[in-house]
């Protein structure tokens, strides 16, 4: 489990599931993500069953209102398998974002993994995903490349920008506080 000021991180539970509703069902989070939005409660019922097999999805609980508000993915390497190399994917329900919560999650996450061995976390974002994009920058992440990432839900191609944040830097960042 992560703490930061304002959440939790923790698996999820099968409680979870109307709070992961909540944000599931809104047209437009998903597909910012590559994902489709749920339009129906089973839906998200799969999507739980995976998150609740799959420990590397984490449920961001708000301490406030003991709710899921969204959830981050700490993803094995995607282009070279290497072992001190992960991807983050985060979704947070619009109700909380632009308040500073999901750099509290993304920082607190980066310092877990850079404790645990990790030498690069990469994030990526859609490119006219402005709102991610803005995030991955203000924790950061240096940009590396642009790629494309095919969505078979969605069934789309969409064009993506590519930010990494390395251990090294993240020494020096923190070496100053």
């Amino acid at each position: 489990m992560i703490q930061t000021t304002r959440t939790v991180l923790r698996v999820f539970q099968k409680e979870d599931l109307s709070a992961l509703h909540a944000y599931a069902k809104i047209e437009g989070i998903g597909e910012s993500a590559g994902w489709k939005y749920h339009e129906y409660m089973e839906e998200t019922e799969q999507l739980l069953h995976m998150f609740l097999k799959n420990t590397n999805t984490r449920a961001i609980v708000s301490k406030e209102e003991q709710k899921v508000i969204g959830h981050i993915t700490v993803y094995e390497d995607s282009e070279e398998g290497r072992a001190d190399t992960k991807e983050l994917g985060f979704v947070l329900n619009p109700n909380y974002q632009n308040q500073g919560i999901m750099t509290e999650v993304v920082q607190a996450v980066l310092a877990h993994l850079f404790s645990n061995g990790i030498s690069y976390v990469y994030a990526c974002c859609f490119q006219n995903n402005i709102g991610s994009k803005r995030l991955i920058e203000k924790c950061g992440f240096q940009f590396d490349r642009e790629g494309e990432f095919f969505s078979d839900s969605l069934n789309q191609n969409f064009l993506s920008y590519e930010y990494v944040f390395t251990k090294e830097q993240w020494d020096k960042s923190t070496a100053n506080t």
